[in-house]
Order: structure tokens, then C-alpha cells, then sequence
């Protein structure tokens, strides 16, 4: 049986949980929701199991904060022995307007401090990453005001079908690989 892991980025504590930098922890909390399955706190995060389709995937929010997420991420590729090929990490990006989501096989940080961390223990920027756009309505200075803000009335009102269409891209990650998976979803 195949396994993977989807790490979704963001920071602990209430403060945080609806901030444009928490996308990677509303990903994986839709997806709980709508296959009524339940995180567990576990060691450097909050776990689930989520069967689909002969794969077995672990949905992780690392507990470690956004700037040390590579510590959790690297611990439940170890624990559970999950091939870097299989590794899916969701974050937010400034870069892409709102809502647009992209998958990539490679790349850099792009200046994400989560995505540092996990280069920098994994010892590798060849890992999945999906990047879901929250756009960048701020001024010169204001990038962490922003980032750490909560959505707009409008963004509010999209989110659920934007989150619908992360879910049917992580569905296709695990069964139809990166490539068809990146045809399938890019710029959507």
C-alpha cells in the first residue's frame, strides 16, 4: 500500500487559525471535515489517516510553527518511512493571486521561511510542493501584517470552493502522480 505524507503549514494557537498563512491547516481541516476523519495530537503535530483508494495518506499540521515545520515534516517521513517522491507540502503564496493553486515537483522557498525549514533538514528542494495564492494586497513593509491577517469578506466567500478543488488535487496527487496532477490543476 502506498503512503504519503500532506504536510499543510501554519502556525499553532487560535490567533492564527484563519490567517492567509494557515492555508496549509484549512486544506487539511476541509478535507478531515468532509471525510469525517479526526486529527490526533502526536508527536511535533496533529495527525489523521486518510484512506483513498488503496493509498494511505497522513495529513500532518506540524505543531512546530511555521518556521521550524521541517523538524515535524522530517520526523513522519522517518517514522512512517514515506519516500521523499510522496511528500505533498501545501502553503500559502504571495506570489499567485488569490485562490490560484500550483504544483510543483522542485523548487526554491521563494522566501517562505516554513518551506527553509524543510529544504534545510530534508537536505533537498526535490520535494512536492502545492502552493495555494493569497495574493499580495499590501503595502511596501506590511508582507507579515498581511500574511498573518484574516481573509477578506470576498476571499471568505470563495474559500470553499477553493478548498473543495485542494482536496481533488491532493485525491490526485496520491492516485494519478505529479504530472497528471499538475496538467489537471495548474493555474485553477
Amino acid at each position: 500500500m502506498k503512503k504519503f505524507l500532506i504536510a499543510g503549514l501554519g502556525n499553532i494557537g487560535r490567533e492564527y487559525e484563519e490567517t492567509r498563512h494557515n492555508i496549509g491547516f484549512k486544506v487539511l481541516d476541509h478535507l478531515a471535515g468532509k471525510e469525517s476523519l479526526a486529527f490526533e495530537t502526536v508527536k511535533l503535530g496533529d495527525r489523521c489517516v486518510y484512506r483513498f483508494k488503496g493509498r494511505v495518506l497522513i495529513l500532518l499540521k506540524p505543531a512546530t510553527f511555521m518556521n521550524l515545520s521541517g523538524k515535524a515534516v522530517r520526523y513522519w517521513m522517518d517514522k512512517e518511512n514515506i519516500p521523499l517522491e510522496n511528500l505533498l507540502v501545501i502553503t500559502d503564496d504571495i506570489n499567485l493571486p488569490f485562490g490560484t493553486i500550483r504544483l510543483k515537483g522542485k523548487g526554491s522557498d521563494g522566501g517562505h521561511n516554513g518551506l527553509k525549514s524543510i529544504q534545510q533538514l530534508l537536505g533537498t528542494s526535490q520535494y512536492c510542493r502545492f502552493r495555494f495564492g493569497v495574493g499580495a494586497d499590501f503595502t511596501r513593509g506590511r508582507q507579515i501584517d498581511y500574511v498573518l491577517g484574516t481573509w477578506n469578506e470576498e476571499e471568505e466567500a470563495a474559500l470553499p470552493e477553493r478548498l473543495g478543488q485542494s482536496c481533488e488535487l491532493i485525491r490526485s496527487f496520491a492516485t494519478a502522480g505529479l504530472g497528471n496532477t499538475m496538467n489537471a490543476f495548474n493555474g485553477k
